[in-house]
């Protein structure tokens, strides 16, 4: 385990999942918005919410906390959609709720610790330190490029 991980630097927008934080690069993030109804698929995973139709786009809205396979999601007034651009793709990730936008410098991100076969880390960029917060650090190309993903109805956009 690398003591930094100097590409990880950079501004990310912070958000929550239960009770932990986490943040994705800002220069992914396309806007962020209340989370609407969406138009569930048949035969879609329980994380693919379904789609919903933004300015003419299909976009496919991934719950993170099922994708992640955290606690049961639950929807009130403070639940967010953010709607990313990754990789000429358009995708939603509902998340608790929005904080911030927060710059990390190389020294405040650490790579992610090894834990062997037991927990799959491949979604974690590396860990922020943020006074006394921990920010995980997603990677969000890596994770909307997983395998049972890739099957989603994913659209380009435009």
């Amino acid at each position: 385990m690398s003591s930094s991980n100097p590409s990880a630097a950079g501004e990310y927008l912070t958000f929550t999942l239960g009770d932990e934080h986490y943040g994705v690069d800002i220069l992914k993030v396309q806007e962020i918005r209340g989370y609407d109804a969406v138009t569930r698929l048949p035969d879609a995973p329980e994380y693919i919410k379904g789609v919903i139709n933004l300015r003419g786009t299909i976009v496919p809205v991934i719950d993170l906390r099922l994708k992640l396979r955290l606690a049961e999601a639950r929807y009130d007034s403070f639940t967010v959609m953010i709607v990313l651009n990754v990789e000429n793709r358009v995708v939603g990730i509902v998340v608790d709720s929005v904080s911030d936008v927060v710059p990390l410098l190389d020294e405040q991100v650490r790579a992610t610790p090894e834990f062997g076969a037991a927990v799959d880390t491949k979604f974690i960029a590396g860990i922020g330190t943020l006074d006394e917060r921990m920010l995980i650090l997603l990677d969000i190309e890596t994770l909307l490029d997983s395998a049972d993903l890739v099957e989603a109805p994913l659209v380009d956009a435009a």
